[in-house]
This record gives C-alpha cells, structure tokens and sequence, in this order.
C-alpha cells in the first residue's frame, strides 16, 4: 500500500518519493520491520498465550529428553511468523503483482492448516491432531492452484535465454529473448545446457505434449510443495531448527530470486529472467525478518514453539518461491536438511514395516526424524528391537549443538546451490 502512495508522490515530484522504486530500499526496509514487528509482537503474544494457559501438550520423554524442560511453553508460534510476513508485505510490496499474491495465498492457506492441527492437539485434546489425509489434502490443493495459476495467468511469463557466439573462440554472449512468453523451462544443477523442459519428457504425447508438459509441472507443483511442507514439519522437533534452517534457505532463495529479476544478472548466471519476480524478493526478506526475529524467543530455551502453524507455512513458502522462480531442481540441494529428515522417516518405518513380516524388530536408526537420531539416548531404546546403526552417534549430543551444526550444514548447501548457477 506505501509503495503506490509514494509512487503517487513520485508523481506530483515530491522529493525522495522516488527511493520506493528501488528493489534494494524497500527488500532492506521489509526485512527491518519484519524483524521488529517479529520481535515486538512475540512478546505480546507469548505474555497472551501465558494467561490464557495456552501450552505445549507434554512431550514424550522417550522420544525427547528434554521435555520436561518444556513443559508450560505456549505454541502456536507460527502465528507470530505469519503476522511479521504479511504486514511488511502489504505495506511495501505491490500487492498486484501475480508472484506476490501466490505467495501471499500460499501462507494464509498452509497457515490456517497448521492452525486447525494446533488448535486440535491443544484445545482438543488429541496429540494426533489433524488427520493426515486432510493435511495432504490441503497440502496438495494449494500445490494444485498454484500449479494452475502458473500455467493459465497471462502474467506469469519468462524469457529464455539464447546464446550467441561474439567470435570464433571467444566466450559466449547470453542474451534473452525480446518476447516473454508461458515457459516450461527450469534449471537443472551442474549441467552446461542446464533447462530442462517438461514438454520434451512428455514429447510422446505428440501434439499434445506442451499440454502434457503443463500438466507434468502442474504434478511437479503439488510433489515440490507438499514434500517441503512436510519436510519443514519434520525439521521442527529442537529449539531453533526449523526457524534457523528456513531463515539461510530464506537467504539462498532471495538471491536466486534477485537475480533471476535482473536482465543483467540473469544474462551472466545464464538463467531464465523472469520480468516482475523482483517482488519475491520482498516477500523473502520479509520472511528472513519474521524467521530471526521468531527465534529471539525460539533459540534453545524457547519460549514459544512454531508449531504445525508455523512449520507448515514455512515449507510452503519455499516450494511456491522455487516453483515461481524455475529453479524447484535445486531444492534436494537447498533444502538437503528437509529432504534427509524426510528420507529417515521414510527408511525407518518402511523397514520396520519389512521385517516385522518376517517376525523381527529392526530399526535402522535410534530414533527418527533424523535430529532425534543424535540425542536418544541408551536407556530411551526399544529393549525388544534391534538397531542397524546403533553406535551412531556413539555419544548423545544436547540440542542445541544438534541444531548448531545443523544450520552450519544448511549454510554450505545454501552455498552450494548458489555456486551451481556457475559450476556446470
């Protein structure tokens, strides 16, 4: 909303009115006022959840050690991060614009899902929560629209790029097409002629193949944003590690987008420019401000949990963000914590699940999601099972070092998939 009001002042030539047509002013603004209204806002909400006696339900002991310690901690945090988001977001971004409010609809949708499943657990009563089927369906519903919206919006274009050789032997100049056009392009890491285009894996459908390849990416959106969705809940179980992991992902994801909005930028990364996508930018340092502002209150001890409200929302931003931008490929890299803590999950229970039908009780990890792995201790382990990887860690380890080493190691993948754009 300020930024047509300025833009209005640009007009009648008012001075330095015309500071709001910079990316860079009103990205670094939105990031300093998400981080205060986070900051502001969480002690007022934490102080109303205490009143109202709004706590986390008692935690397991056998799966976290530390639970007693968080007994009387209020949840529902993630309202917190939502609130610190979309506030900044309204007031500095231009709300017309197609990425934006995909992404604006992203949040309250995946934000009210993880709410209903809070609001169960605590109000209800019931440690399950929302059953799973509706969380998927939920889930896959806000994948499917923003699949559909991607295909079918006029105003959700790209330009592709094309090489032209300046001279025999020298380097090649990367330019891009004068026509922004509908694209089923998207980047694939480490490889030099690094796009792949979904039409051409549906190329057997003949003349329907662009048709088949919109609806490849269509599935593709649901796949992206529901397996990081989840991937983000899953990261959620230590204080500090959900919010800590999504803030550098926030970081890496900001400047993929930056540079994919920039003609210059996107020419020498050789990547898809994608005319108006500057915005995604304001939305990710809104969501970077939210993140650090929540973990003043989130860094072991916390004070508030994010709970499924935040977690949820928070994968969903991610997908969404990479599926706008084209780069959803490099996610198992960016995202290589989600995707681990996801697999363990996976391999676990599927193969408890194989050897019971063989009458055996055999686990491959002490405890997953994977974080859960490097605190359980000796004396929390099934007597009756038996564990592949029992003497790893050979040592339980505080969370707080887990969570620790667990940013460091998102941070060299953040790295990583930025250098890809160069590495091919």
């Amino acid at each position: 909303m300020l930024y047509y009001l300025f833009r209005l002042f640009d007009q009648i030539n008012i001075p330095g009115s015309h500071m709001w047509s910079y990316i860079s002013f009103r990205a670094l603004l939105t990031l300093i006022l998400s981080l205060l209204i986070s900051a502001w806002f969480g002690e007022k909400f934490i102080k109303w959840m205490k009143r109202r006696k709004i706590f986390e339900t008692e935690r397991d002991p056998k799966i976290d050690p530390f639970g007693v310690e968080k007994k009387g901690v209020p949840t529902m945090g993630g309202v917190i991060i939502i609130v610190s988001i979309l506030i900044p977001v309204l007031l500095l971004g231009r709300i017309r614009n197609i990425y934006l409010i995909l992404m604006i609809v992203t949040t309250l949708w995946l934000g009210f899902l993880g709410f209903l499943d809070d609001y169960i657990k605590i109000f209800r009563r019931n440690k399950d929560g929302l059953k799973g089927k509706y969380k998927i369906v939920g889930q896959v519903s806000i994948g499917f629209i923003v699949g559909l919206t991607l295909w079918l919006s006029p105003d959700a274009v790209v330009r592709e790029t094309l090489d032209s050789p300046k001279q025999q032997n020298q380097e090649i100049v990367i330019k891009h097409k004068k026509e922004a056009v509908k694209s089923l392009q998207t980047t694939i890491p480490f490889i030099k002629n690094h796009n792949l285009n979904y039409s051409n894996i549906m190329a057997f459908c003949g003349e329907y193949k662009v048709a088949a390849g919109w609806f490849l990416f269509v599935i593709m959106t649901i796949l992206v944003v529901t397996a990081v969705s989840n991937g983000a809940n899953l990261n959620d179980g230590m204080d500090g590690m959900c919010a800590g992991n999504s803030a550098i992902i926030g970081v890496a994801l900001g400047v993929l987008a930056y540079v994919s909005s920039h003609i210059g930028y996107a020419s020498y990364f050789d990547i898809m420019y994608i005319p108006h996508s500057e915005e995604l930018v304001i939305f990710l340092c809104a969501f970077v401000g939210a993140m650090v502002g929540f973990l003043w209150y989130n860094a072991f001890p916390a004070q508030v949990f994010m709970g499924d409200t935040g977690s949820l929302t928070i994968g969903g931003i991610i997908g969404v963000c990479a599926i706008i931008i084209h780069k959803e490929l490099l996610l198992p890299i960016l995202c290589g914590i989600f995707f681990v803590e996801s697999l363990s999950v996976i391999i676990q229970t599927q193969w408890f699940k194989i050897q019971k039908r063989k009458g055996k009780r055999v686990r491959v990890f002490r405890a997953t999601p994977i974080h859960d792995n490097f605190r359980k201790l000796d004396s929390q382990l099934d007597e009756t099972s038996t564990y592949i990887l029992k003497k790893w860690p050979n040592r339980p380890f505080h969370e707080s070092k887990i969570t620790i080493r667990f940013w460091i190691t998102t941070i060299i993948l953040a790295a990583l998939t930025i250098i890809t754009l160069k590495i091919r």
